[in-house]
């Protein structure tokens, strides 16, 4: 037996056990498979189970994907990461290879599903996901499709292996296959160990003392940073903020791929990378050098050129030549920061990262604003998350994420941003939200949201909308209005005193409230169409685009 296939069947198990209800009909093995896929996903997208659970799609017709994911969209373009797992129930010895004929299938699955003009069907789970991907096609955005093939054993074989080979050579960079294994969720599992470790400088470099802190600035190869993450990997990026963008495939890494693959390039890479930042509790080096430093360092982490440093490695791992990068070279900065810096680092970390779009909710938790919710929600009887690793959920934790969602579709009337935009919750949308927000407020929004997500989830009239699938921002904006209008109050006027009885009369009139916002889109929706039938795709991008906020009287 492989000893982490046995772990991660442990852990599949506790899933099992735990969330029963949230895995599809059938026996125990097709139970469990499903639970494996749902760590597999959790894990490689960063993401609570609770959240992934809504990521699956296995069923009949469900066009041999088991799992999809739609990234934000950023620069005009949005990566779709598609799942397919297969699980030894029986056998846990980590040998068998990921099925050859599921490998065909899902290469097949990629040509149909990204053509907005083939017709196929898929089951409802699926149908809404892949005609949101095909409206986005439409609108000129461009997708990138990562396919994850996830098992408890080796990857594909060298049949399978052309399939992939051919579908990389038609889509180019466009399409990315993974292999993913209990070995890689144990490794991930495990990056929070700390990393003691050294470096070798090349040429000169600089050491300072500053304000009771080290500096060293140099450079190094390449050929280290691979060495580097080759025996670390992502145990180097915790604190780095952007960890990486990883198996997503985007201009700046392409292009750092391309100048280490060129000879003519290569040895100018250092002047066109930003460079690496380090942190470290401790560095060291023999001072009697006059340069080729070699670094040993303590609790050392990447907090920004995490990308470079992935692609890096990615670039070694997929060439053929031993010549990649053989002359290039990258910037390298080391800060010795105790742990009683810690809101230092966090400001370092901000720093040097936010000249790129990236998720900030970590580097806000210690905001004011983060802190006051955070006191007064925890008065209102829930507790609320500012950062991502702050223990279990449940239905009395609210996370800032879920805040920030609900309050800008909601009490800010942008639902179309607040699906679409979830990358500038925590940057350029952050203070829209946040300013005068108060925790009565914050709450409520949650509840509303919630309500109709689990409305949306878990139908309770088997007459469902066709736009229900897109339309859950734009839902609990309407309920949100309705429910303010009703008890005669404006928003800044809910506030601890009178939230539980304006919470009250929701739950005692969710159904009428959902019933009216329902209403009110199909009215919207008649006046822009009129009675003509509307397509899936053209409900994704009706509420993509905010089409409906004019006719449903919003004004921002």
């Amino acid at each position: 037996m492989n000893i982490n296939a046995s772990i991660i069947d442990q852990r599949v198990a506790g899933i099992l056990e735990a969330h029963a209800d949230w895995l599809p009909d059938g026996d125990r093995n097709r139970k469990k498979s499903a639970a494996f896929l749902l760590l597999c996903m959790a894990t490689c997208l960063d993401m609570p189970l609770e959240e992934v659970r809504e990521l699956l799609t296995d069923g009949g017709n469900d066009a041999g994907v088991d799992g999809i994911h739609i990234g934000d969209i950023e620069d005009g373009e949005f990566v779709v990461t598609l799942f397919q797992g297969k699980y030894k129930v029986d056998n846990l010895e980590g040998e068998a290879n990921f099925p050859e004929n599921d490998v065909q299938k899902v290469v097949h699955t990629v040509q149909c599903l990204f053509d907005p003009y083939i017709n196929v069907e898929v089951n409802k789970k699926i149908a809404p996901k892949i005609e949101e991907i095909r409206s986005l096609i439409r609108d000129a955005y461009i997708p990138t499709v990562r396919i994850i093939l996830c098992n408890n054993g080796k990857p594909w074989n060298t049949h399978a292996e052309i399939f992939i080979k051919n579908a990389k050579k038609e889509y180019g960079e466009r399409i990315e296959f993974v292999h993913f294994n209990h070995d890689d969720i144990v490794t991930i599992l495990q990056r929070t160990k700390t990393v003691d470790t050294s470096l070798s400088l090349s040429g000169k470099a600089i050491v300072e003392d500053m304000n009771y802190m080290r500096v060293l600035i140099g450079r190094v190869s390449v050929h280290e940073i691979y060495r580097l993450f080759t025996e670390y990997g992502d145990r180097l990026l915790e604190r780095n903020i952007r960890r990486y963008l990883g198996l997503h495939t985007n201009r700046v890494n392409s292009a750092i791929h391309s100048t280490l693959c060129d000879p003519q390039r290569a040895d100018k890479f250092y002047f066109y990378n930003n460079g690496i930042t380090v942190v470290c509790d401790k560095f060291d080096y023999n001072a009697f050098q006059k340069s080729d430093y070699t670094v040993q360092l303590k609790n050392m982490q990447i907090i920004n050129g995490g990308q470079t440093c992935r692609t890096i490695q990615e670039t070694f791992r997929d060439s053929l030549s031993g010549h990649i990068g053989e002359s290039a070279f990258v910037l390298l900065r080391i800060y010795q920061l105790s742990d009683a810096d810690e809101n230092f680092i966090q400001d370092v970390t901000y720093a040097t990262n936010s000249q790129n779009p990236v998720d900030l909710r970590d580097l806000h938790s210690n905001d004011a604003v983060q802190k006051q919710l955070e006191l007064g929600i925890r008065e209102l009887g829930y507790t609320y998350k500012r950062q991502r690793e702050e223990g279990p959920g449940g239905s009395q934790v609210i996370t800032s994420s879920i805040v920030a969602e609900a309050v800008l579709a909601i009490w800010r009337q942008r639902p179309h941003q607040a699906k679409f935009r979830r990358r500038d919750l925590f940057g350029k949308l952050y203070d829209a939200i946040f300013t005068g927000l108060n925790a009565a407020q914050a709450l409520l929004a949650v509840l509303i949201f919630r309500a109709v997500e689990n409305e949306r989830k878990r139908p309770t009239s088997a007459d469902q909308a066709e736009f229900l699938p897109y339309a859950s921002h734009y839902l609990a904006m309407l309920i949100g209005r309705r429910l303010l209008t009703d008890i005669g109050i404006a928003l800044q006027d809910v506030s601890h005193r009178n939230v539980q009885d304006i919470c009250k009369r929701f739950e005692e009139h969710q159904a009428a409230y959902h019933a009216h916002a329902v209403r009110e889109i199909q009215t919207a929706l008649q006046a822009c169409y009129g009675d003509r039938r509307i397509s899936l795709q053209q409900l994704a991008a009706t509420f993509r685009r905010g089409d409906l906020l004019e006719m449903l009287n919003v004004r921002d």
